[in-house]
């Protein structure tokens, strides 16, 4: 007797890329107001989750004014736009004078930049876009 098969694991887990996505979406969103909390790597995890997990969310996205070019940037040449480069760069150098400034410990401030530092060299490497 022919064992059932298994559903395709993309479907079996379809629940948990939908909640993956919106959980990241929705902390993608809380970071554009508070500082240290990044917003661009989740906006683009939740993507990938979405295309995964809820195609509705995954259009939206891509056709989102703000998020739509940086995330199809990102799939088609694995590329940030070097304004990207620069805002990202210039936030995480202002949560990091914030941190210097209010951390109780300073090796909480330096270890918190160093880890900013190493997230803004890694970007930094990444191509930009081709020109429209």
């Amino acid at each position: 007797m022919p064992v059932p098969s298994s559903p395709e694991p993309r479907v079996r887990f379809r629940w948990a890329w939908w909640l993956l996505a919106y959980a990241s979406l929705a902390l993608g969103l809380v970071g554009i107001a508070l500082p240290g909390l990044p917003t661009v790597p989740f906006v683009l995890l939740s993507a990938f989750a979405a295309a995964r997990g809820s195609q509705r969310l995954h259009a939206w996205l891509l056709q989102h004014r703000q998020f739509g070019p940086m995330i199809r940037d990102w799939q088609r040449y694995g590329a940030v736009s070097r304004r990207a480069k620069r805002l990202a760069t210039g936030m995480m150098a202002a949560c990091a004078v914030v941190m210097f400034l209010t951390a109780p410990r300073p090796w909480m401030a330096a270890t918190g930049t160093a880890c900013m530092a190493l997230v803004a060299a890694w970007l930094w490497r990444r191509p930009e876009p081709p020109a429209p």
